[in-house]
């Protein structure tokens, strides 16, 4: 993708980077050395981004703080900048029926307290208009909570409710500091979440109740966040983390940790039903992922779904001794590199290379913008 499209449209300052984030470059005083750039968050496990369009299989998202900015998007032309933009970008892709499974578009808000509530009531009308999904970042912090109930009287979630962002059409990334009667909320309302463990800990953002949401029946899928947050993007290592900070939660004190039967051991059998598996993260990360994102068509291998995979040598030294069970293997032992994955039944990583892009070039200017950026 490129970002011709934008310059003709009057919205020059928009690029598309190879890994489909639709990014704003900040300047002068916003470019501090923890916010250089401000940027959505586009995709979970159920798919999966490979630098350039014709081999992605993604859900991408056009990140309306970028578009319509914070400082904007309260004035009619900061509104009209990031619709221009943005109905341009969903016109490429005609109709949802056209989309063939390997893009996606998604509206995201980068965060409900980055943009103004004007933004966030027109984001999702554009989105019900366009038949898109939406998506931001929510409950992530206990400053967020502060923020919503000193501004507007309301914890994020009754906040976002108040706005349209309560459907069966919307995921929210963290929700983190959440309370019995939002979870039940979640459930009622169809919303999905997308956990993301590694980011969450990188930040000392808190512990998601990510067995409370599946008791509850709330979608429950994950993400690696970005790039500012997550060091590695591996989903792999993302359902390892997944798996044993949920099992950390056990164990701390209500009202972080579980409150009925804490006063028993953790390995009572009373508390079995606590414990995170293997087996159920691998779930999340695949079928759960799918959900949230709204897809039929990834998730699992069946026919006439998309034909998503990878596979792993189990033959190495990182699983010697754990081959009893391979599948709670590829969790509990350190991830290791995919050796082939198959997008939508294309080949794009073959031994442990990738094969459609030529990865030198990447890498060196990955390295370039990041000195640039250190500067």
């Amino acid at each position: 993708m490129q970002g011709e499209y934008l310059r003709e449209r009057g919205c020059a300052s928009q690029t598309w980077r190879p890994h489909l984030r639709l990014e704003r470059p900040l300047t002068g005083r916003e470019a501090s050395s923890e916010n250089r750039w401000r940027d959505g968050y586009a995709w979970l496990a159920g798919g999966t981004w490979l630098f350039s369009e014709p081999q992605v299989k993604t859900d991408t998202l056009i990140d309306l703080a970028s578009l319509g900015w914070s400082s904007l998007s309260a004035s009619a032309k900061g509104l009209d900048i990031a619709a221009t933009c943005t109905i341009a970008e969903l016109e490429r892709f005609e109709t949802p029926a056209d989309w063939k499974g390997r893009t996606r578009l998604v509206l995201g808000p980068c965060s409900p307290f980055s943009v103004s509530t004007e933004l966030l009531k027109e984001t999702a009308r554009l989105a019900r208009a366009k038949q898109v999904p939406l998506h931001t970042h929510l409950c992530e912090t206990m400053d967020e909570e502060r923020f919503t109930l000193e501004r507007y009287g309301l914890r994020p979630v009754a906040w976002m409710g108040s706005l349209g962002w309560m459907d069966r059409d919307v995921w929210f990334a963290h929700a983190i500091h959440v309370n019995d009667d939002e979870i039940s909320e979640f459930a009622r309302a169809g919303v999905g979440v997308a956990h993301c463990p590694c980011s969450n800990m990188r930040l000392a953002s808190g512990i998601a109740p990510i067995k409370q949401y599946l008791a509850a029946g709330v979608k429950v899928g994950l993400g690696v966040d970005g790039s500012a947050s997550n060091d590695a993007s591996n989903i792999l290592l993302e359902a390892r983390q997944a798996m044993l900070l949920a099992r950390l939660r056990i164990g701390l004190l209500p009202p972080a940790g579980p409150r009925a039967l804490f006063l028993l051991s953790q390995s009572h059998p009373l508390r079995a039903s606590e414990w995170m598996t293997a087996r159920e993260v691998l779930e999340i990360a695949t079928r759960g992922s799918a959900a949230v994102l709204g897809r039929d068509d990834i998730g699992s291998l069946e026919p006439g779904k998309c034909a998503d995979f990878f596979s792993i040598d189990l033959n190495t030294v990182d699983y010697a001794g754990a081959l009893h069970d391979p599948v709670a293997a590829t969790l509990f032992c350190a991830p290791q590199r995919a050796r082939y994955t198959v997008i939508n039944g294309t080949v794009v990583v073959e031994n442990g290379r990738v094969i459609t892009v030529d990865m030198g070039p990447v890498v060196e200017a990955h390295n370039r913008f990041a000195r640039q950026f250190a500067a």
